[in-house]
């Protein structure tokens, strides 16, 4: 029935079915499925085995469950897919799936998701990303792990960690770290 949640393994069923309407209907109806499908879709959609379009509709379905977890009233959803969402974080899964949860966990985390995203600073790889998320993360923690990180990134990538902390209010010496968005651009020759 379309009103049923759905079971991971009929989610996954659907997802890995070759008619592109079978995966849709999957993916649409995934955000009922639940933490439960968090780690077999991040699965598939890393597996060599699934094609393009079966890894897209799984990362579809992954959006989906972070967005219901989300919304208004989802609380406790919530407090169960950010966790499986963190443990994504982990070493162990390729880069393009963990920026992906980054990104997911930058849209419901709070402070319990800053110690699992300021992790990720330390990867050259992902800092980018693990920057950003935390400005958008509120709270004192991720402002703090932010300020934390200001120390402790490679030279080249602390203007980038100032203007996330100029983006949340915090005042900062100019000579120090200079703001980037008033550095002189570069004239684009005419030609």
């Amino acid at each position: 029935m379309q009103n049923e949640p759905l079971t991971v393994d009929a989610l996954i069923a659907m997802i890995k079915d070759r008619s592109d309407t079978e995966r849709a209907k999957g993916w649409t109806r995934a955000g009922t499925a639940g933490a439960a499908a968090v780690k077999p879709l991040a699965a598939v959609m890393t597996s060599g085995d699934a094609d393009r379009e079966v890894a897209l509709a799984a990362r579809r379905a992954l959006w989906r469950i972070v967005r219901y977890a989300g919304r208004p009233g989802g609380e406790k959803e919530c407090a169960a897919v950010l966790p499986e969402l963190q443990a994504l974080l982990a070493d162990a899964w390729p880069e393009a799936l963990r920026r992906e949860a980054l990104w997911m966990i930058s849209e419901i985390g709070g402070a319990e998701s800053v110690p699992a995203v300021a992790a990720c600073l330390k990867s050259s790889e992902l800092l980018e990303d693990a920057r950003s998320v935390l400005e958008r993360i509120p709270g004192k923690e991720s402002l703090a792990a932010l300020n934390e990180s200001l120390a402790s990134v490679p030279e080249r990538y602390r203007g980038n960690i100032a203007q996330s902390l100029r983006a949340r209010g915090v005042a900062l010496s100019e000579e120090l770290y200079p703001n980037l968005e008033l550095a002189p651009k570069p004239i684009a020759e005419k030609g």
